[in-house]
This record gives C-alpha cells, sequence and structure tokens, in this order.
C-alpha cells in the first residue's frame, strides 16, 4: 500500500467555501489540511474583477482575492497544499481520500468544497476572450456593460433570469435560443418575451465571439435558414449551466440528478456522518462568492461538533 497520512480535518477545494472552512477550522484547533485541487482559488480565478463581495469598496481581483482567502488560511494555521483528490473511500471511519492518485490521506472528519465549473460552447473564441467580454455570470459581471448592447446563449431558467437581470443595466441584451423553443419555465419565457429591450433569435447558435483584446461583435448562424449575420456587443454571457464538480462522490453521497451534493436543510451534512459538503458543489441556486464563504463556515462548525462530539464518547 502507498504511503498513508492521517489527520483529523481535511478540507479538499480552494474557492471561498474551502478556505472560509479552512479558517473557521484552524481557529477551532482542528488542524485541517486543505488540497487546492485542479484550479486553486475556483471560479474566481477566471472572472476579473469583483464588486459584490462585502468588505472590498472600491472591488477586488477575483485571483487576488482568493490570495487573500488562502494567505489568511495560512496565517490562522491550516496547511494548504497543492494536490487533487483522484479517489475516496468512505466506507468507515476514518474516511480515505486518494491524492493524485498516489498518496493516501485519512481524516477523522471531510470537508468537501470542490465547487462547480461552469459549461461552455467551445469555441476557440469565447476561451480567448474569456474574462475580456466573455463570461459565464451576468451577476457577476453585468454592472460593467452599463447602457451597452450584450448577448447571452442559454434556453433555461438560469439564461432567462440571466437576461432579465441584464436588460436592466443593458440597451439591449441580443438572446440566442439553438432551437424553435426554450427549456425554462412558462413564467419565466413569457417575462423575457414581455420585456421590450430583450431580443430572442430562434434556431439560432454562435460561430464565432468576435474582437481582437475585447469582445465587439459576434458571428451567429441560423441553423434553420443556414444564414449567418454578425452583431455588435460588448459583452457575450454563457448561460448554459454549471457542472458540479461531484464524481468523485458517485456511489457514496447522495446527489441529485445533475450531480449536486444533497445536504441537509440548514446544515452542510451529507448522508455519511463526519462528511460535509459546502460552497458550489452542493448550492445551484446562488452560486455567490458570499453564500459559498457562509457556507463553508457551516461546515467547519459542523465538522467541530462532530469531532467534539466523537471525542467525547
Amino acid at each position: 500500500m502507498a504511503e498513508t497520512e492521517k489527520v483529523h480535518c481535511l478540507i479538499i477545494g480552494s474557492g471561498p467555501a474551502g478556505y472560509t472552512a479552512a479558517i473557521y477550522a484552524s481557529r477551532a484547533n482542528l488542524k485541517p489540511v486543505l488540497y487546492q485541487g485542479l484550479q486553486p482559488g475556483g471560479q474566481l480565478t477566471i472572472t476579473t474583477e469583483v464588486e459584490n463581495y462585502p468588505g472590498y469598496p472600491n472591488g477586488i481581483m477575483g485571483p487576488q482575492m482568493m490570495i487573500d482567502f488562502e494567505q489568511q488560511a495560512q496565517r490562522m494555521g491550516a496547511d494548504i497544499r497543492w494536490g487533487l483528490a483522484t479517489q475516496v473511500d468512505l466506507s468507515n471511519r476514518p474516511y480515505k481520500v486518494q491524492i493524485d492518485d498516489e498518496k493516501w490521506i485519512e481524516t477523522d472528519a471531510l470537508i468537501i468544497a470542490t465547487g462547480a465549473s461552469a459549461k461552455w460552447l467551445g469555441l476557440e473564441s469565447e476561451q480567448r476572450l474569456n474574462g475580456h467580454g466573455v463570461s459565464a455570470c451576468a451577476v457577476c459581471d453585468g454592472f460593467f456593460f452599463k447602457g451597452q448592447e450584450v448577448a447571452i446563449v442559454g434556453a433555461g431558467d438560469t439564461a432567462c433570469e440571466e437576461a432579465l437581470y441584464l436588460s436592466k443595466l443593458c440597451s439591449t441584451v441580443h438572446m440566442l435560443i439553438r432551437k424553435g423553443e426554450m427549456r425554462a419555465s412558462k413564467v419565466m419565457q413569457e417575462r423575457v418575451l414581455k420585456t421590450s429591450n430583450i431580443k430572442v433569435y430562434w434556431n439560432t447558435e454562435t460561430v464565432e465571439v468576435q474582437g481582437e483584446h475585447k469582445v465587439d461583435a459576434m458571428k451567429v448562424l441560423n441553423n434553420k435558414t443556414g444564414e449567418t449575420s454578425v452583431i455588435p456587443i460588448k459583452a457575450f454571457f454563457v448561460a448554459i449551466g454549471h457542472e458540479p464538480n461531484s464524481q468523485l462522490f458517485k456511489g457514496w453521497l447522495d446527489m441529485d440528478e445533475q450531480g449536486y451534493l444533497i445536504t441537509q436543510a440548514g446544515s452542510s451534512k451529507t448522508n455519511i456522518e463526519g462528511v460535509f459538503a459546502c460552497g458550489d458543489v452542493q448550492d445551484k441556486t446562488y452560486r455567490q462568492a458570499v453564500t459559498a464563504a457562509g457556507s463553508g463556515c457551516m461546515a467547519a462548525l459542523d465538522a467541530e461538533r462532530y469531532l467534539g462530539a466523537m471525542e467525547l464518547h
């Protein structure tokens, strides 16, 4: 068997949820070890300016904010490491998590903060201009395009919500729907169709996002007629869903049909005692840095109570 290390509290994931859990767990003297995963800092590292997180009156760049979180967790005594959880064994305590397909960590309490990843269309231009007018979060970035023309891709409730949000800020919202109908609930569709500055394009796909250093247009294709057209825009929002990073826990933890981990209402507890989930891996509703941080705090407090009770027995 490869080398094994025993820890009291293990946190996997390093966005606002993971780092906040590490801050609280350290202060509770749980001596947490945190593995950062594939994308240290999580989704915030691919955003540019964050203006809606309390305590930063002038805004802050997403990557810098995550460095601040990390340094605070380190100052409290968290052991923060580079590495990716690649396998778990939650059959009995201590729970086992394999890191980078090599080393096994045994832990009395496990906090899962592996987050979610935005789904993208898969265009080269979309990746190239990501953070320069291409975004997967209208609530985060819509504000920067006040009074301008923007586009949004998606046909579900989230896309409708984001289109309506953008319609209050932007002059025109071009909404691209791949099929001849939307997946969104009837009430959301009606709201979108009644909003005068949302222009819906049915049977329309994005060919490319255009612009050298920032978005200035998009080329779209009507898949019914085969016609292409170029529409000038300043921002391109992708709202085709998120994918929770929960594949590792299939067969161990309860999850919904989209793969979001299910936690007990008002807590971070999963169906396995001593295993807690926080942040976007279990939150498909709010998905904000501040709500993720709040749930990271909950997970650490839940873990502290759990470990305290365990020591009494």
